[in-house]
């Protein structure tokens, strides 16, 4: 078995649960941001799965060094975006150690507005001068344009879907009978079938009050009692959702995701 892959059942690891300020947030010294309670550290949002193949990321969160040490995965083969907003890429240098492990070049698959932000936020992962050097020395990836047709990698079919997050199109991800969709504020009318007969849907909710660009968290219950999923985990949440007192008003089947998460594909 090559390294790294996984050597039990395919699963989903939710690597972070929080928005883009991570909970505790600078600066902040409320209830929830100075909790003892581990299930309210919330490093920013981003999934690692175990395929037959390999592991993959959705997303690259500034924590991701910490978020794969923490769970013990020992090397990424490839990386999945849903949209390019830094607390979703910008730990995309933190996969050069998997280039230098596997000697190889790491595999993106993106939107083409993602890849540009890409390109120049890491654009010296792209230079021909770099070409020569060890891998390692710096990131060395190729990027692979997506759009909503369903695709391979690491042996799991990937079926993305269309959400909007605000105006802005993003991408939300079907593995099997699990869909990870973060950063939503709207299901488009074709994509609500791609989300029918769920497992488990992890789903944006950010806070009580409304938003702009997110699900609140009346919205994302609106969601699952629609989809009706067997289980619902919310993600990208703010610290003003302490995780035990939310989770006792919740419906049932549903509850606050938390960092490290296993879900079963």
């Amino acid at each position: 078995m090559d390294a790294g892959v996984a050597e039990t059942r395919p699963q989903m690891i939710l690597l972070g649960t929080g928005t883009s300020n991570g909970v505790p947030m600078i600066g902040c010294h409320c209830e929830v941001c100075e909790s003892p309670n581990p299930r309210n550290k919330r490093t920013r949002t981003g999934v690692l799965v175990q395929g037959p193949g390999g592991n993959f990321l959705i997303d690259t969160p500034p924590e991701l060094r910490l978020q794969l040490v923490r769970e013990r995965i020992d090397v990424v083969h490839a990386a999945v975006f849903t949209h390019g907003h830094a607390d979703h890429l910008f730990g995309l240098d933190d996969l050069r150690i998997s280039s230098y492990y596997l000697k190889q070049v790491i595999p993106l698959y993106c939107e083409t507005e993602t890849a540009g932000r890409i390109r120049k936020s890491f654009d010296y992962a792209f230079d021909d001068p770099y070409a020569s050097r060890h891998f390692g020395a710096v990131p060395q990836f190729t990027i692979n344009p997506i759009g909503t047709e369903p695709f391979e990698l690491m042996g799991c079919l990937l079926r993305p879907i269309r959400l909007w997050h605000g105006e802005m199109p993003v991408l939300g991800f079907r593995i099997n009978d699990v869909a990870f969709c973060t950063d939503v504020s709207r299901i488009p009318d074709e994509s609500w079938p791609l989300l029918e007969g769920l497992d488990v849907l992890v789903l944006d909710a950010l806070r009580e009050k409304p938003h702009p660009t997110h699900f609140n968290l009346a919205q994302a219950i609106d969601v699952v009692k629609q989809l009706r999923p067997k289980q619902a985990y919310f993600t990208h949440i703010s610290h003003v959702l302490e995780h035990e007192s939310t989770n006792a008003r919740l419906p049932g089947g549903a509850e606050l995701a938390y960092d490290g998460l296993r879900i079963p594909l």
